[in-house]
Parts: structure tokens; C-alpha cells; sequence
């Protein structure tokens, strides 16, 4: 009955159109008020203790990190290095644009942040040189999404925090995934630039090479910086997101010298906001958790569903079908918060490693970004080509169905994910 309930007030709240936070504010307590007859100066308590965690330090500073790079120059420096890569080849144009996201994706954390950066750039640049519009817009919008898979990536942290795992092995969990869905990507942009012909003449002089790499270096840097302290046990997870900022800010001022004063003022005051924002929804939902697990939610869950389903395959798909519907309608913070305290108990009845199921969690997440009528990279990309919703969906389709099929091949080869931790952090 107490469960019913629960269920109902959520639901209750959730159709209001409260804002999540105050939905799992209110659901906690009315609960305690009404049902279990618990003063709410607990409730207070609970609010307070779910940021009392060293972890969550790490979320404002990579928001304030990425925020940087995307209004400076490092973006574009990194681009013009990818585009010396493989700009010659067939369709080299959008595999650099592939290239760029995922070595912005590993200095931001973030999916909008990385369609933001590097869309901006490369759209118009791949219209220039003929790359057909839909597929332009769809490459874009789908590569920007990697954002959150290749650490570091705020997403994990969170992650992290709500199922009480390594920081560092979910991390490390990513590399494999995040490069995988890349190199699928490039091999898709290959293959339709060798059928509509797509390709750029442009040489680079030598001078013109040496320079690009000169400029591209500092921006190159910071992905082995931050991730090679983490592992290296130079700084914690957190100390790498405080030297991101750090070495961002210093390399826009001093080297680039591109972000001006009132463009950084903006940075900072969109970059507190945001983290305000989603450390006081972090903070609602630890008080839900910490409610759930009073009430041994996830225990009776695990029960329904291990009643229900026997195979761990069976399960793995279902919760995939799921986490689909979920990601369309949710936002990627209010999809970790709500589903993965409550399956905690359920994973392990069916003995699946929580870093291996938070990688197929933020895959189908990443799904859930390029997913109408809420896919957050479809409106960055509305605001960055000027075009309707339809037009964006109609353009990530394919993309989203190439997505599907990774999707599936992590789901059902953990070792993808499971690879670098088991060898480096595990033994």
C-alpha cells in the first residue's frame, strides 16, 4: 500500500508539470508527513546531507570548463588539427567533424556543449563544400552527442554518485564505447561520401601544417592532462575538473587571447546557474533515494521483476525498450536520478556490473538526445541551422538507427565496456 502510494503522489506531482526537483522535494515529503508520521526537519537533514559529497565539486567546475572552451577559440583549433588529418580522404570533412567531437567531448563532458562548439563551425563549413544538408545536420547532431559518453563526462559523475561506484572505472568504462560509436560514425560519413562523392581538394603547405599543429597542441593537451592525472594518481577525478578550468582559462587568456573579459563574465554567470540548478536537483533526489531505500523500493522491485523475468538477457532488452522511451521524455539528469537507485537491487539479482549498465544507461540516453519531441541536440541544432523540428528528426533518423545497433552490441558484449577497468583498475 505504502509503495501505491508513493507511486501515486509522484505521478501526481510529475503530471502538474512541477519541475523534477520539486517533484521529488514533494513526494519525500508528503510521505514522511502524511504516511510515515516523520517530523520534516528530516527532510531538511537529507537535503543537506545528499551535497555533502566531495564528488559533486567536479560538476560546476567541468560546466565552467566546457563553457570556456565553447566560447573561445580551442574549438576551432581542434577542428582545423582534424581536419589535417583526414581532410583529404573521402568525406574527410565529416569524419573530422566526428574527429572534433569526440576530442571536444573529452575536454567538456557535455552533449549540447560539443553540437554548440563544434557545430557552429563545421555545418556551414560542410554545406560549403557540398555535403548534402540533411546529412550535414544529422552528422552533427549525432556525433555532438558523444559529449557525454567519453569522460570526462558529467553524466558518469552523477552516475557515480546515485549508484555509489568508481568515478574512475566509469571513466575508464567510456573509452572503448565512446570510440566504438565514432568509428562507426566515420565509417557511415565513408561510405556516403564515396556514393554522392564527397570530397575536398584542399593541401596544406608545410608552414600551413606546422602552424596548425602549433595552435591545435593546447587544446590537444587537455584531454591527456585531466585524464592522464586521473589515472596517473596525480589528482582525483575532482582536482582534474578544477586544473580543467585552470588550464582552459589560461590557455583562451593568455595563448588565444580570444575570450574577452565580458564573454568570460557571461561564461561564468551561465556556468554558476546551470550548476546551481542541478546540484539542487541532486539534492532533492538523494532525499528520494535515501526515501527508497528506507521503504526497500528496490528491493521489492527486484522481487516483481526477477518474478516475472528469468533471463538476464531478457532483462538487459526490456530495460533497454525502456530506457528508450524514457530518454525521449526525460532530460538525461532526471533520467539517472529516477531509474537507477530503484534498479540497484535488481542488478544484482541478475549479476550485472553497475559500470557495465551505466554504460548502456548513458547509450540510451545519448538515444534519447537525438529522440522527438524532446531531444535536447535536436533544439541546439534547430538554433544552429535555422530549421524545424521535422526537418532535424527526419536528418538524425539514420543516425539514430546506427546508434540502435551499437547500442546493442554493448548491451551484449560487456567486455566492451568492461575491458580497460577489468585490466587497469580492477586487478
Amino acid at each position: 500500500m505504502n509503495l501505491t502510494l508513493l507511486l501515486l503522489c509522484f505521478f501526481a506531482l510529475l503530471t502538474l508539470s512541477m519541475p523534477i526537483a520539486l517533484v521529488l522535494a514533494g513526494t519525500t515529503a508528503i510521505y514522511l508527513f502524511f504516511i510515515a508520521q516523520i517530523p520534516l526537519t528530516s527532510l531538511i537533514q537529507q537535503l543537506f546531507n545528499g551535497l555533502d559529497n566531495f564528488v559533486l565539486l567536479g560538476v560546476p567546475f567541468f560546466i565552467l570548463a566546457g563553457n570556456i572552451m565553447a566560447e573561445g577559440a580551442m574549438s576551432s583549433r581542434i577542428i582545423n588539427v582534424m581536419k589535417l588529418l583526414v581532410g583529404r580522404f573521402n568525406g574527410g570533412l565529416s569524419m573530422a567533424s566526428v574527429l572534433a567531437c569526440i576530442f571536444f567531448a573529452a575536454i567538456s563532458g557535455s552533449s549540447p556543449a560539443t553540437v554548440v562548439a563544434i557545430g557552429s563551425i563545421m555545418m556551414p563549413a560542410l554545406l560549403k563544400e557540398g555535403y548534402g544538408e540533411r546529412f550535414s545536420i544529422g552528422l552533427i547532431t549525432s556525433s555532438g552527442s558523444l559529449g557525454i559518453l567519453i569522460p570526462p563526462s558529467i553524466p558518469m559523475i552523477l552516475y557515480a554518485l546515485m549508484m555509489n561506484v568508481s568515478v574512475a572505472e566509469i571513466f575508464m568504462a567510456g573509452f572503448l564505447p565512446g570510440f566504438f560509436i565514432g568509428f562507426c560514425l566515420m565509417a557511415y560519413a565513408y561510405v556516403m561520401a564515396r556514393k554522392h562523392g564527397w570530397r575536398s581538394e584542399r593541401r596544406y603547405t608545410i608552414s600551413e601544417t606546422l602552424r596548425i599543429i602549433q595552435e591545435g597542441l593546447w587544446g590537444l593537451f587537455l584531454p591527456f592532462l585531466v585524464l592522464g592525472g586521473i589515472y596517473g594518481g596525480v589528482f582525483t577525478p575532482t582536482e582534474a575538473a578544477a586544473v580543467s578550468v585552470v588550464y582552459s582559462l589560461a590557455v583562451e587568456l593568455l595563448v588565444y587571447r580570444e575570450l574577452t573579459l565580458p564573454k568570460l563574465y557571461e561564461v561564468c554567470r551561465n556556468s554558476a546557474v546551470l550548476s546551481a540548478c542541478l546540484l539542487f536537483i541532486l539534492s532533492c533526489a538523494m532525499t528520494f533515494v535515501w526515501l527508497l531505500t528506507v521503504e526497500q523500493i528496490p528491493v521489492k522491485l527486484a522481487d516483481l521483476i526477477v518474478s516475472k523475468i528469468d533471463s538476464r538477457w531478457l532483462f538487459l532488452l526490456a530495460i533497454n525498450g525502456s530506457l528508450l522511451l524514457i530518454g525521449a521524455l526525460m532530460d538525461i539528469v532526471t533520467a539517472i536520478i529516477v531509474i537507477s537507485p530503484v534498479l540497484v537491487e535488481t542488478l544484482a539479482r541478475f549479476q550485472i556490473d553497475p559500470i557495465h549498465y551505466g554504460i548502456i544507461m548513458i547509450v540510451n540516453i545519448e538515444c534519447g538526445f537525438l529522440t522527438p519531441p524532446f531531444g535536447l541536440n535536436l533544439f541546439v541544432s534547430m538554433a544552429i541551422v535555422k530549421r524545424s523540428l521535422v526537418d532535424i528528426g527526419k536528418s538524425v533518423l539514420p543516425f539514430i538507427l546506427l546508434f540502435l545497433c551499437c547500442l546493442l552490441v554493448l548491451t551484449y558484449v560487456p567486455k566492451l565496456s568492461l575491458l580497460l577497468p577489468e585490466l587497469l583498475l580492477r586487478r
